[in-house]
């Protein structure tokens, strides 16, 4: 099973600092910790991330196991909200 999360990521564009949105898919089993990132909301005060984003929003990094190296990624979303989706994900049917 993935989870369907909002990434915030950082454009690739050399004169200016750009923000955007995208879907990530993401295997729960790899996921090591969610924390809460506050540099994000800053960001969204100062007017540096996407148009059109509620100024009560929350950002979450998640990290991911990924062998040796690790996989950090910024999710639309507070840390609990990630945490329940995750939940709802790992929910086992049982057969009896």
């Amino acid at each position: 099973m993935v989870i369907k999360l909002v990434e915030i990521y950082e454009e690739q564009n050399f004169s200016k600092k750009k923000y955007k949105l995208r879907e990530v898919f993401i295997n729960p089993e790899h996921i090591v910790c969610l924390r809460d990132e506050p540099r994000f909301k800053i960001l969204l005060k100062e007017g540096t991330l996407p148009e059109g984003m509620d100024e009560r929003q929350e950002f979450t990094r998640v990290c991911m196991n990924r062998g040796q190296l690790g996989l950090d990624v910024i999710v639309v979303g507070a840390p609990q909200v990630i945490e329940d989706k995750i939940s709802k994900t790992n929910k086992k049917i049982l057969k009896g």
